[in-house]
């Protein structure tokens, strides 16, 4: 097992391995004098692991209840984030109380948003259960809904207490779903490691899981330290996601987070090389990668509709937009260009 500390405004520690769900109340009463936790999950992970996160938070003396919501992006929203508030509300949770948010990404960023905003703030953990919210949602204290203009448009910064990431919940993950972990994964290698990024292109990350899952959550843990509230380096962590958001929203969310980040990776370095931003060789080792995956790595889609969200995006202000752009494989910077100029270029990465 591996141990990462999270030195933010809160600090935290990341438990990495195996057989953690059953320990889940041993750590828990580590961090947290807690009565009673609210367990939030949604319909497919509570079939698999709430009986077990219950048990053991109950065998630590901590009373539970649970809240079960529909899998899937749709689930992110005001009417769901609603729901909760009204669940913590009948069941009486107090500001010592703590929310678990036990789950993929939607999850995660939903209960954060409920436990950031919920009598002001209460604490919350983190279990992850996909490879995708192991590796990136789950650390940072990003929490947010979407609304209908785009996705994470509204949100808060709150940092759990603790992030457990047992590495077994990853065996019960369709193939499509792991994909998505794997898209995350290589854009943590494009922005920061090389070597990372030379692994993933072998097609080998279930071989490496424990080496992976630490690094891209290493990773993390310096730029989130470094910039916390997202105003500079942090910014790194978006690059694909300006395309692959819009592309995510223009797909009414039918396909998934990781694909649509993908695309967007090879979008923009597709671009940028023909402005001679970066070389064409890293658009080219970015579809090698996603090749060995079998990821997409462009969608037969009306881009120049696609992009508009793009004028949505958070990383937008006033008449700018910042795009996260390649150097060298393992080196990506914020470039910075007029909003209006941002479809034009990226729509070069779709010719």
């Amino acid at each position: 097992m591996n141990q990462i500390t999270v030195q933010t405004s809160q600090p935290y520690h990341i438990f990495i391995g195996e057989h953690l769900l059953g320990q889940t109340g041993e750590y828990v009463r580590k961090v947290s004098r807690c009565k009673k936790a609210a367990v939030i999950t949604d319909d497919i992970v509570a079939s698999y692991y709430l009986k077990e996160v219950e048990g053991s938070l109950q065998k630590a003396g901590i009373e539970t209840c649970s809240h079960v919501f529909p899998n899937g992006e749709a689930s992110k929203c005001h009417a769901a984030l609603l729901d909760v508030y009204e669940f913590l509300t009948c069941n009486e949770l107090t500001r010592t109380d703590l929310i678990v948010a036990l789950g993929g990404g939607v999850v995660g960023d939903l209960a954060g948003f409920a436990a950031a905003t919920y009598l002001r703030g209460i604490d919350f953990v983190q279990i992850p259960t996909t490879f995708l919210a192991q590796i990136d949602s789950s650390v940072g204290g990003k929490t947010a809904v979407d609304t209908p203009h785009g996705k994470n448009l509204v949100g808060a910064f709150h940092q759990p207490v603790l992030v457990l990431c047992d590495l077994q919940t990853l065996s019960t993950l369709p193939e499509e779903n792991f994909k998505d972990g794997v898209g995350e994964a290589i854009k943590y290698g494009m922005i920061k490691d090389a070597h990372l990024f030379d692994l993933l292109r072998t097609g080998a990350c279930k071989d490496h899981l424990l080496e992976v899952v630490t690094t891209c959550i290493d990773i993390k843990r310096i730029i989130v330290e470094n910039d916390e509230k997202d105003k500079g380096e942090r910014m790194l962590l978006n690059f694909g996601h300006t395309v692959g958001h819009a592309v995510e929203n223009y797909m009414n969310y039918q396909l998934t987070h990781g694909k649509c980040v993908g695309i967007g990776m090879a979008v923009i370095t597709k671009a940028a090389a023909r402005a001679g931003l970066n070389h064409i060789d890293v658009y080219h080792a970015v579809v090698e990668a996603l090749k060995a995956y079998d990821m997409p790595y462009c969608l037969d889609i009306n881009y120049d509709t696609a992009l508009n969200a793009c004028l949505s995006d958070k990383k937008r202000d006033k008449d700018e937009i910042r795009c996260i752009l390649i150097k060298t494989i393992g080196e990506g910077y914020v470039h910075t260009m007029k909003a209006s100029e941002f479809k034009p270029f990226a729509l070069k990465g779709v010719e």
